[in-house]
Formats: structure tokens, C-alpha cells, sequence
């Protein structure tokens, strides 16, 4: 740029700030700090109202997880690939460096005074390839890297966290604690039968041990104790996400002191049964099924082939099945869950009796017809809700069941007729 030019330029500046030439303050400066605002309020109702996907808890024990970076910096991670192993400096230090510096020299390697862009074809079409790349390597990198299935819990909130935590509680801890937690004679784990295990539900336990410490022995185990790793880094098959819902819900459920915010719903909460409701698996006995059998009664347990994951299994499956037989009340599942002892098996749950309100409703449910569906179900209530005048349509049926103590069974069941007991000799 010569002499005349500048003047030139200069002149222009003078013209057009006489004109319409604004300050700096406080004009350019009510602009800057209006379009920052709009944008500040932008995120927060973005946050607010379309929020970010919940994703796992980083995990250092995954060796199969694809790191991936936010899509603006996917083409550095591309590049990457070009440069592998001991040249990765290259790509990561070499090349942007020397794109940095493209840019920083571009005022001083094209001193066009012009501001139009069609006179401006060095800046142009340097800026246009560096975007090109970029483009090209995002969209690359898009395409070629698969898409990374992320395992574990994901839950944000207290509610969900203690939700999540109370069914992987269900699968990998009831078997030797309870439950409810409250530990007892171990029966049917390989290496513990018969080890009496303490509770864990108590002042002693919950006021003694923070999360971090309940985290720990969750992950790292106790084997001393007989407690085998359930973190993935030392054997388990618990992600540090899993890990988190589990101390969230024991925290919850049994330190008295841990106050359950307002808007957090009550976690494992088996639904109650209205008086004359007929329950279902899909609502009420999958509920009780999760909390209080799952743990045992899956696949590779010993359980004599009794699985209860699903309606159809719970209905087929075991060695003595069927287990459940709709509207027979002398099923073996029946007499089992009311301390029986029986060819099919062992007073169930092993270690503490279901509470008499669950007994009911798992009577009931089979007294019923053991319906899977609560549309099933509420068909059934509605029958009975209708019943023909003379019958009774909330009975009352004591049948005295063959047992080795002395129980008795009892059930208030909703029914559209007669149900008829009969004791076995």
C-alpha cells in the first residue's frame, strides 16, 4: 500500500465516521452487550427445555470404549489418523500450528487495502480450503468412526438414580443381603452357603460409611470377607454408573438421615391393591418378582431351573413346572412363599418370610388367574366390581394348606363366583 493509497483509505474513514460513524461507548458497546444477553438467555432455555443426553459415567475399565470428541473438534480427531503412532505429534502440534500461523501472517502477506471480497482472493481462497478441510474431515470422521454403545446407568436425578439402583440392587446383592438388607443365612452362593451374613440396613453400617467408602467396597469387594469385585476394573460386571445408583439407593432407603427430596418419587415401590383389585404381573408381581426373587431365580443360578425374569418363564419354567397354576391355590409357588416345604422346594424367600400384604397379593394374583396384563386385570376387576346379585364378590378363603409348621393361608380375593379349596390329604 503506497502513500496515496493510505491517504485515500484515510479520507474514506473520515467521510463515513462523519456520516454515520458510531462511538465506541457507549454504542458499539450497548450492541456487543445486547447480542451477548440474547445469546446468554438462548442457552439457558436451551438447557432448560431441550437439556443435554445423559451419558454413563466415564469408565477407565472400558478397553473397548472409542473416545470421541464433540463434533467441532472431529476433524483434529481424524487427522489424527493420518499420523499414528510416534508421528501423532505431527498431527496434533505440527500441522495446526502451521495453520495458526498461516493465519496470524495473512495480514502481512496480503496487504490489499480492499474490503470487498472479490478483491480479496489470496485471504479468500486460503480461508475457503482451510474450511474445506475441515468440512471434509468432519464429515470423515463422522462416517468412519462407529457409533460408540455406552453401557451403564445414565440416571441425572436422586429419583432416578435410587430407581436404577433398586434393580441392580435386586440382581446382584439380594442373594447374600436381602432384600431389605438385612442379610441372614446365605444359601445356594458357591463359597458362602451357610455363611451368616450381618445386616447391612443398620445405624452401625449406614452412620459408619460414607457413599465413597459404600462406592469402594462395591467396586473393589471384599474378599476376605467373601465379597467377590463388582466393579468391570477388578472382574465385576458393575460400571462406576451402576455402582453410584446402588449407593444412591441404599443411602435412600436406609440412613434415616438422608432426607428423599419432594420431587423425587419413592424408588421400588411395589403399587398397592385397591380392595377389590386384581393384580397383574405387568404392575404389582413383576414389582415383588424384582425386589424379592430375581436375584436367585435367573439364568445360572441354582434355583432348580426356576427362572422368574419374565411372565412366560415364571409360568413354564423349573424342574417341578408348573410352579403356577392360574386359580389353583395349591400351586407349588403358592405353598412355597407360605414356608412350605415341598418336593419343588424350600420355604422361598430362603432367608425371611415375604410380608403377609405380598403373600396376599401373590394369592390373589393366582386365585385370579394369574392375568399378565393390567388391562387383564382390570377386565377381571371390572367382572368382579359387577358380580351377580347372591354372590359374594370379596370372600374370604381360609384353606388350610398341608405344611410342616403352622400356617395357615389367607387371602382376601375379588372374584365373579365360587373359588373351592381343596386341602390335600
Amino acid at each position: 500500500m503506497n502513500e496515496e493509497q493510505k491517504q485515500a483509505y484515510h479520507d474514506k474513514y473520515l467521510k463515513a465516521k462523519q456520516k454515520s460513524g458510531l462511538k465506541f461507548y457507549p454504542d458499539v458497546i450497548y450492541d456487543d452487550l445486547l447480542i451477548s444477553f440474547s445469546l446468554f438467555v438462548l442457552l439457558i432455555l436451551l438447557a432448560v427445555f431441550i437439556g443435554v443426553a445423559n451419558e454413563p459415567k466415564a469408565d477407565p475399565s472400558d478397553a473397548a470404549y472409542i473416545p470421541r470428541p464433540e463434533w467441532y473438534f472431529l476433524w483434529l480427531f481424524q487427522l489424527l489418523k493420518y499420523f499414528p503412532g510416534q508421528l501423532e505429534w505431527v498431527g496434533t502440534m505440527v500441522v495446526p500450528g502451521l495453520a495458526v500461523l498461516v493465519l496470524f501472517l495473512l495480514p502481512f502477506l496480503d496487504r490489499n487495502p480492499n474490503r470487498h471480497f472479490s478483491k480479496r482472493k489470496i485471504a479468500i481462497m486460503v480461508m475457503t480450503l482451510i474450511v474445506i478441510g475441515m468440512a471434509a474431515l468432519t464429515i470423515i470422521g463422522s462416517v468412519t468412526t462407529p457409533p460408540q454403545v455406552e453401557t451403564g446407568t445414565t440416571a441425572a436425578s436422586i429419583g432416578e438414580k435410587i430407581t436404577a439402583g433398586a434393580d441392580l440392587y435386586s440382581v446382584n446383592c439380594v442373594e447374600c443381603h436381602g432384600a431389605d438388607g438385612e442379610g441372614g443365612v446365605i444359601s445356594g452362593v458357591k463359597g458362602l452357603e451357610g455363611f451368616k451374613m450381618k445386616p447391612i440396613n443398620s445405624h452401625d453400617e449406614m452412620y459408619t460409611r460414607d457413599d465413597a467408602t459404600l462406592f469402594d467396597i462395591i467396586n473393589y469387594g471384599q474378599p476376605d470377607l467373601g465379597m467377590t469385585p463388582f466393579g468391570k476394573g477388578h472382574g465385576g460386571q458393575l460400571s462406576p454408573g451402576d455402582i453410584d445408583a446402588i449407593v444412591t439407593y441404599i443411602r435412600y432407603t436406609w440412613d434415616d438421615r438422608a432426607q428423599l427430596p419432594v420431587e423425587a418419587k419413592p424408588a421400588a415401590a411395589i403399587p398397592t391393591l385397591a380392595p377389590n383389585e386384581v393384580p397383574s404381573y405387568e404392575v404389582q408381581i413383576s414389582a415383588v418378582v424384582k425386589r424379592y426373587c430375581i436375584s436367585c431365580h435367573r439364568a445360572g443360578k441354582k434355583n432348580n431351573n426356576f427362572i422368574m425374569d419374565s411372565y412366560d418363564d415364571m409360568m413354564k419354567t423349573g424342574d417341578h413346572a408348573p410352579n403356577i397354576i392360574p386359580k389353583d391355590l395349591n400351586s407349588n409357588l403358592i405353598r412355597m412363599i407360605n414356608r412350605q416345604k415341598i418336593e419343588a422346594g424350600n420355604p422361598m424367600p430362603p432367608t425371611k418370610a415375604l410380608p403377609p400384604e405380598l403373600v396376599d397379593m401373590f394369592t390373589r394374583w393366582v386365585a385370579a388367574g394369574a392375568p399378565n396384563t393390567a388391562a387383564e386385570a382390570a377386565k377381571l376387576s371390572a367382572a368382579s366390581g359387577s358380580a351377580t346379585p347372591g354372590i359374594t364378590t370379596t370372600p374370604v378363603i381360609t384353606n388350610t394348606l398341608p405344611v410342616t409348621g403352622t400356617t395357615p393361608l389367607t387371602a382376601t380375593l375379588p372374584v365373579t363366583g365360587t373359588i373351592s379349596v381343596t386341602p390335600m390329604p
